[in-house]
C-alpha cells in the first residue's frame, strides 16, 4: 500500500509543476484539461508533426496526473468518511478527441522521414531531443527505484516508536520482510537509476546549450564546408563535461574533430540544482 500511494504521490508532481504556484492553505482546483484541436496534415514539417505528437501526448497526461492528484484526495477524504460524488473523476476521463488527436500524430511521426540535419543546430537539436527521450525513461526507472527504498525507510516511525516489547517484536517482524529491508541489488538499482538521470540530463543540457550557441555552430559548420561534408552525416558525437569538449566524428567522410569550452557559462551545481528543485516543488516554475 505504501509503495502505491507513494507513486501517486509522485504521479502528482509533473502536475503541481505545470499548474504554477502550489497554495500552502487551500488545495488548487485545477480546470479541466482542454483537448487540443490539431490540424494535422502531410505538408506538416518533420519538427511541426513532432509538436502535433508532443500536444497530443501532453493533453493525455494532464488526464492521467489529473487522476493521481485527485486519487490522493480521494483516498484522503475515505479515510475521513467523505463521500464522492459520482462522475468526481470525469476530468480524468481520456477524450475521443484527445486519442485522435493522438492517433494522427502519431501516425504522422511514424511515418515521417526524417531529414538529415544540414547544419549544426540542427543536429545539436537531434540529439537533444533524443537524450530527452533518454531522460524520460531514465526517470521512470527512478521513481521506480525510489519506491523500493522509500518503502523500506518507512519502518522509520515504527521503530520511534517500538519502546515496548510487543512492539519491538513486532518492528523484528516487519523488518523480515522483503518490503521492509533494503538489499544489495535495490541499492545498485537506485544508484544506478541516479546516474543515468544525471547523465542523460547533463546531455540535454548541453546538446540545448550548443544548439542556441552560435560561436559553436558557425564553427562547425565552417568546418563542414571547408572539408565538403554534411554535418548530419556524422557517426559518433560525445560531449564529455569535465573538459567541456564536443567531439564529433564524421568517419565515412574521414573527418572528426573536438570542440572545447564553449558551455563554460552553462555550467549547473548541485546546490543550484537542488535550490532549483526546490522552487519549482513550491512556485512551480524555474527561478529566473
Amino acid at each position: 500500500m505504501k509503495k502505491s500511494f507513494w507513486k501517486i504521490l509522485l504521479l502528482s508532481y509533473p502536475l503541481v509543476i505545470a499548474s504554477g504556484a502550489a497554495n500552502a492553505t487551500s488545495p488548487v482546483v485545477n480546470p479541466p484539461p482542454q483537448s487540443t484541436v490539431l490540424t494535422i496534415d502531410l505538408t506538416l514539417t518533420g519538427q511541426e508533426k513532432l509538436d502535433a505528437l508532443i500536444a497530443s501526448l501532453g493533453a493525455i497526461k494532464n488526464r492521467v496526473t489529473d487522476v493521481g492528484t485527485m486519487t490522493v484526495g480521494a483516498v484522503g477524504y475515505a479515510a475521513l468518511g467523505g463521500t464522492i460524488e459520482d462522475d468526481a473523476f470525469d476530468d480524468g476521463l481520456i477524450t475521443q478527441t484527445e486519442l485522435d488527436d493522438y492517433l494522427a500524430a502519431h501516425a504522422l511521426v511514424i511515418g515521417h522521414d526524417s531529414e538529415t540535419a544540414t547544419t549544426a543546430q540542427q543536429l545539436f537539436t537531434q540529439e537533444y531531443q533524443g537524450a530527452m527521450n533518454d531522460l524520460d525513461a531514465a526517470i521512470d526507472l527512478l521513481a521506480d527505484a525510489s519506491a523500493e527504498i522509500l518503502t523500506a525507510t518507512g519502518i522509520m516511525t515504527t521503530a520511534a516508536a517500538a519502546d515496548t516489547s510487543p512492539e519491538q517484536t513486532a518492528l523484528q517482524g516487519m523488518m523480515g520482510t522483503d518490503e521492509y529491508s533494503i538489499d544489495q541489488a535495490e541499492v545498485d538499482a537506485y544508484n544506478q537509476a541516479v546516474a543515468q538521470v544525471e547523465n542523460y540530463a547533463q546531455q540535454a543540457g548541453a546538446f540545448m546549450a550548443a544548439a542556441n550557441n552560435t560561436d559553436l555552430t558557425a564553427s562547425i559548420d565552417s568546418y563542414a564546408t571547408q572539408n565538403n561534408f554534411v554535418v548530419g552525416n556524422y557517426t559518433a558525437i560525445t560531449y564529455t563535461q569535465n573538459v567541456d569538449e564536443f567531439v564529433i566524428n564524421w568517419d565515412d567522410d574521414g573527418f572528426g574533430s573536438g570542440w572545447q569550452g564553449y558551455l563554460s557559462e552553462d555550467m549547473v551545481s548541485a546546490s543550484e540544482l537542488f535550490t532549483a528543485g526546490e522552487y519549482v516543488e513550491q512556485y512551480g516554475t524555474m527561478p529566473n
